[in-house]
């Protein structure tokens, strides 16, 4: 079974399996998208409105920044791989509760273990403070926010694997504060660099 199937099998499972009460008030799942076999993971907190009504993550206004922002260091959709905390949106965009995370994050982590990344760059607080917990999300509160934490590479171990973790400010935070825009693109350059020294090492 390659990965494409095994994800299609964790996103039946959702459907099949998942109790939220976020499930009956979302329009559609909204699972993952890009590259099965890319090597960078982004993984962003919630579905927003138009995400909602597609069915896929980041289409949206945050999307086309996303795009925009994988474009400067010489990436597309077709190199990565996206999802989200959350596979349902909240009501209103609201931010996800820690019920809501217990119940969608198990998903994610299936999604994680079958992509293999070496790098998962995590767009906000909710995305960097779960991944950088170790998936515990009682430990999440633990975990500095965005603000401090953007930029700096950290590592965690999945599995056997040590994966290169990026904390980066989510794409819609220039929409609201466009002072960020120059802070974001610079973190970016991050990823490239660390992608460099990779294809050397």
């Amino acid at each position: 079974m390659n990965k494409s199937e095994k994800l299609e099998e964790v996103r039946l499972s959702i459907i099949k399996e998942m109790v939220c009460p976020l499930k009956d008030s979302a329009r559609n799942l909204v699972f993952g998208k890009g590259n099965p076999d890319a090597k960078i993971m982004f993984i962003g907190e919630a579905p927003g409105e138009k995400e909602d009504e597609l069915g896929m993550p980041f289409v949206g206004a945050a999307g086309r920044e996303l795009d925009k922002l994988l474009n400067i260091i010489g990436l597309t959709i077709d190199d990565v791989y996206i999802a989200n905390i959350l596979k349902y949106r909240p009501p209103n965009n609201r931010d996800p509760t820690k019920e809501e995370i217990y119940r969608h994050t198990p998903y994610l982590i299936e999604q994680i273990k079958i992509i293999n990344p070496k790098i998962i760059c995590t767009l906000g607080n909710y995305a960097t403070k779960f991944i950088l917990a170790s998936f515990n999300v009682e430990k999440m509160k633990t975990i500095p926010g965005i603000t401090k934490l953007h930029g700096k590479l950290k590592e965690i171990q999945i599995g056997s694997n040590i994966v290169k973790v990026i904390p980066l400010y989510h794409p819609a935070a220039m929409l609201y504060n466009p002072v960020l825009r120059t802070i974001i693109e610079k973190d970016f350059i991050e990823i490239k660099e660390i992608l460099e020294i990779d294809k050397v090492s």
